[in-house]
Protein backbone atom coordinates (compact mmCIF):
# COMPACT_ATOMS: atom_id res chain seq x y z
CA UNK A 1 0.00 0.00 0.00
CA UNK A 2 1.35 3.42 -0.90
CA UNK A 3 0.71 6.61 1.03
CA UNK A 4 0.84 10.17 -0.22
CA UNK A 5 2.71 11.32 2.89
CA UNK A 6 4.17 9.97 6.10
CA UNK A 7 1.31 11.81 7.80
CA UNK A 8 -1.21 9.65 5.93
CA UNK A 9 0.87 6.53 6.57
CA UNK A 10 1.09 7.16 10.31
CA UNK A 11 -2.68 7.59 10.57
CA UNK A 12 -3.24 11.34 10.63
CA UNK A 13 -3.62 13.72 13.54
CA UNK A 14 -5.11 11.15 15.91
CA UNK A 15 -2.05 8.90 15.63
CA UNK A 16 0.39 11.82 15.80
CA UNK A 17 -1.33 12.96 19.01
CA UNK A 18 -1.12 9.42 20.41
CA UNK A 19 2.60 9.25 19.56
CA UNK A 20 3.38 12.62 21.13
CA UNK A 21 1.40 11.84 24.26
CA UNK A 22 3.14 8.49 24.69
CA UNK A 23 6.55 10.12 24.10
CA UNK A 24 6.00 12.64 26.90
CA UNK A 25 4.36 10.07 29.18
CA UNK A 26 7.42 7.85 28.81
CA UNK A 27 9.68 10.79 29.53
CA UNK A 28 7.85 11.20 32.84
CA UNK A 29 7.75 7.47 33.65
CA UNK A 30 11.05 5.94 32.57
CA UNK A 31 14.19 6.55 34.66
CA UNK A 32 16.27 6.06 31.49
CA UNK A 33 14.92 9.41 30.23
CA UNK A 34 15.43 11.38 33.44
CA UNK A 35 18.00 13.79 31.99
CA UNK A 36 15.79 14.47 28.99
CA UNK A 37 12.79 15.04 31.25
CA UNK A 38 14.75 17.41 33.49
CA UNK A 39 15.66 19.55 30.48
CA UNK A 40 11.96 20.18 29.78
CA UNK A 41 11.14 22.05 32.99
CA UNK A 42 8.25 21.43 35.33
CA UNK A 43 5.33 21.20 32.89
CA UNK A 44 5.02 19.53 29.52
CA UNK A 45 1.72 20.85 28.14
CA UNK A 46 3.33 23.45 25.87
CA UNK A 47 6.03 21.03 24.69
CA UNK A 48 3.39 18.39 23.92
CA UNK A 49 1.34 20.84 21.88
CA UNK A 50 4.32 22.23 19.99
CA UNK A 51 5.68 18.79 19.10
CA UNK A 52 2.24 17.69 17.94
CA UNK A 53 1.87 20.77 15.73
CA UNK A 54 5.42 20.42 14.42
CA UNK A 55 5.19 16.69 13.64
CA UNK A 56 1.89 17.10 11.78
CA UNK A 57 3.56 19.45 9.30
CA UNK A 58 6.93 17.68 9.25
CA UNK A 59 5.20 14.43 8.32
CA UNK A 60 3.39 16.13 5.43
CA UNK A 61 0.11 16.98 7.10
CA UNK A 62 -1.39 20.32 8.14
CA UNK A 63 1.22 23.00 8.87
CA UNK A 64 -0.14 23.81 12.34
CA UNK A 65 3.21 24.90 13.76
CA UNK A 66 4.23 27.11 10.84
CA UNK A 67 0.81 28.74 10.64
CA UNK A 68 1.20 29.82 14.28
CA UNK A 69 4.92 30.54 14.62
CA UNK A 70 6.48 30.66 11.16
CA UNK A 71 9.42 28.52 10.14
CA UNK A 72 10.30 26.03 12.92
CA UNK A 73 13.97 27.12 13.13
CA UNK A 74 14.53 24.01 15.25
CA UNK A 75 18.17 24.54 16.07
CA UNK A 76 17.73 28.21 16.94
CA UNK A 77 14.69 27.53 19.13
CA UNK A 78 16.59 24.82 21.02
CA UNK A 79 19.85 26.76 21.56
CA UNK A 80 18.90 27.78 25.13
CA UNK A 81 18.91 24.09 26.08
CA UNK A 82 22.09 22.05 26.41
CA UNK A 83 21.76 19.21 23.91
CA UNK A 84 24.62 16.77 23.87
CA UNK A 85 25.04 13.12 23.01
CA UNK A 86 23.22 11.98 26.16
CA UNK A 87 20.17 14.18 25.50
CA UNK A 88 20.13 13.22 21.81
CA UNK A 89 20.29 9.53 22.61
CA UNK A 90 17.60 9.74 25.29
CA UNK A 91 15.29 11.66 22.94
CA UNK A 92 15.79 9.10 20.19
CA UNK A 93 15.30 6.12 22.52
CA UNK A 94 12.17 7.65 24.03
CA UNK A 95 10.69 8.41 20.61
CA UNK A 96 11.55 4.94 19.32
CA UNK A 97 9.93 3.34 22.35
CA UNK A 98 6.85 5.53 21.87
CA UNK A 99 6.63 4.59 18.18
CA UNK A 100 6.79 0.91 19.12
CA UNK A 101 4.21 1.20 21.87
CA UNK A 102 1.64 3.04 19.76
CA UNK A 103 2.07 0.60 16.88
CA UNK A 104 3.72 2.65 14.14
CA UNK A 105 4.17 0.47 11.05
CA UNK A 106 7.63 -1.16 11.16
CA UNK A 107 8.76 0.22 7.80
CA UNK A 108 7.60 3.75 8.65
CA UNK A 109 9.16 3.46 12.10
CA UNK A 110 12.52 2.61 10.53
CA UNK A 111 12.32 5.59 8.16
CA UNK A 112 11.27 7.94 10.96
CA UNK A 113 14.01 6.59 13.23
CA UNK A 114 16.60 7.51 10.56
CA UNK A 115 15.12 10.97 10.00
CA UNK A 116 14.83 11.66 13.72
CA UNK A 117 18.45 10.54 14.23
CA UNK A 118 19.73 12.93 11.56
CA UNK A 119 17.75 15.83 12.99
CA UNK A 120 18.62 15.02 16.62
CA UNK A 121 22.32 14.87 15.82
CA UNK A 122 22.11 18.21 14.02
CA UNK A 123 20.44 19.72 17.12
CA UNK A 124 23.44 18.98 19.36
CA UNK A 125 24.95 22.18 20.71
CA UNK A 126 27.30 20.83 23.38
CA UNK A 127 30.15 18.38 22.88
CA UNK A 128 29.09 15.86 25.56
Amino acid sequence: MTHATAFDWIGGEEKVRELVDRFYDLMDLEPAYADLRRSHGTELARARQNLFWFLCGWLGGPPHYESRFGHPRLRARHMPFAIGIKERDQWLACMDQAMGEVGIDAQLRERLRDSFANTADWMRNTPG
